[in-house]
């Protein structure tokens, strides 16, 4: 049986850096307006070493080049003393060549193209005055979902290729690039506005193979103020995929999630505080993960560089969902060697991790990411090991930006030994360049 550890991929870095530029108007008059959208990524990959998560991969270097465009089109239409009607439809294409990637998810000749977003919404506009504008809002359809930062959901963002359980969990290739990370289908109750007291119901269900496919009852309550947010989550699975769980994640379904969260400044302007407590209860026992996470920015200074630590903990059994960089590279795939293809997967580990951020220029930020890896039950797989990731931003101009990283990744066992990366324990270098793109 595969462990859930090696079954998480990374959201891509254009979710996090570079949101839809300005879309463009095909038609507009006052109450009404339909937009065309275009985005997508291309990279380039390779590392020194790989690593044996699916038996696709041999010892040594590994070269593979990935591609995603997003393309569709959005509206709104507003009514007078009915509220707002708004939704999306849009494709995905994604594809990866070369040899795939270092861990084998991918095997270099994956192709697809698919509906990524097809949903339909209702908001309340000033409808109800005493909930703020558009303190009423539902939605249902296929959509992108993300509760907090990421830790526990961040879309639906596995995108297995053809190298594990002989393609059976295929989604099209772009494994690292993640285009596809909308939810199947959704129903979407919202009640609140930007301040204050504000809560969500949602019902998700999953496609994703990978996953098992699950179904989730969502709640949230949140209260919003300038110091901080305050948030409480519960998740239950509903049900899975039958085979595919009994492979992949045989104690998901029925599986309840509660947490709390919160995220601010204290009221300092330099100041970033964050903390999240996951319980999880499942047949076999409980489980749990958590974080607490500071960091300053020196406004003052040039470039105004900022400097976060955080440490994070996830029990030995413990199931993290669809976790993702809600808010920044590096937030919940911690490594890019690490969380993409040698593991841990925020299971089983204890994480160290700080980073460095400056601008250098109007349009070009750089900066570091370092970890330490601390497995918590070797007998599950070792995966003891220290990563730094060097990386730029550069802006080319408002649709255009190069997002090159170089990582040095030093595991502690080599996959022989107990660990992942085959052969051997030296250090790999990874470096990949990304072209990030939307209209």
């Amino acid at each position: 049986m595969m462990r859930k550890q090696q079954l998480q991929a990374s959201v891509p870095l254009l979710l996090a850096l570079s949101p839809w530029a300005q879309a463009l108007t095909l038609y507009q008059d006052a109450d009404s307006e339909i937009a065309a959208r275009l985005q997508g990524a291309a990279g380039v990959f390779h590392s020194g070493e790989s690593y044996g998560q699916t038996g696709e991969r041999e010892p040594g270097s590994v070269n593979w080049q990935e591609t995603t465009l997003q393309y569709g089109i959005d509206f709104k239409h507003r009514t007078a003393g009915l509220g707002e009607l708004h939704g999306a439809l849009d494709w995905v294409s994604s594809a990866t060549f070369g040899d795939g990637d270092a861990a084998g998810w991918t095997v270099g000749d994956e192709r697809t193209t698919k509906i990524e977003n097809a949903w339909l919404g209702w908001r309340s506009a000033d409808l109800f005055p005493a909930l703020g504008e558009n303190g009423l809002e539902l939605s249902g359809g296929r959509q992108n979902v993300v509760v907090g930062d990421g830790f526990l959901i961040s879309g639906d963002a596995l995108n297995i290729g053809r190298g594990m359980l002989d393609g059976a969990v295929n989604r099209g290739g772009a494994y690292y690039l993640t285009g596809r990370k909308a939810f199947d289908q959704t129903a979407i109750l919202r009640l609140g506005g930007d301040q204050g007291w504000r809560g969500d119901l949602m019902w998700l269900k999953s496609d994703n193979p990978a996953q098992a496919s699950p179904e989730l009852a969502v709640a949230t309550l949140e209260h919003i103020a300038a110091p901080a947010t305050f948030g409480l989550t519960a998740i239950t699975v509903t049900d899975t995929d039958e085979a595919l769980a009994e492979l992949l994640y045989p104690e998901r379904k029925g599986m309840k999630l509660y947490s709390v969260r919160t995220q601010g400044n204290a009221g300092v302007s330099d100041l970033f505080l964050a903390a999240e407590h996951a319980w999880e209860r499942k047949d076999a026992g409980n489980e749990n993960a958590w974080y607490l996470e500071a960091g300053w920015t020196f406004s003052q200074l040039p470039g105004k560089p900022s400097v976060n630590y955080r440490y994070s903990r996830f029990s030995e059994g413990y199931d993290p969902l669809f976790y993702g960089n809600g808010r920044a590279l590096g937030t919940w795939f911690q490594g890019e060697v690490a969380s993409n293809y040698a593991g841990p997967f925020n299971s089983n580990t204890r994480v160290h991790h700080l980073g460095v951020k400056a601008a250098v220029s109007d349009s070009v930020n750089v900066g570091a990411l370092f970890y330490t890896f601390d497995t918590l039950d070797p007998s599950l797989g070792n995966r003891d090991a220290r990563e730094l990731d060097l990386y730029a931003e550069w802006a080319i101009d408002q649709h255009w930006s190069v997002l090159p990283l170089v990582g040095y990744y030093k595991p502690r066992r080599s996959a022989e030994d107990g660990g992942s990366q085959l052969e051997t324990s030296r250090g790999n270098l990874y470096g990949q360049v990304l072209l990030v793109w939307s209209y």
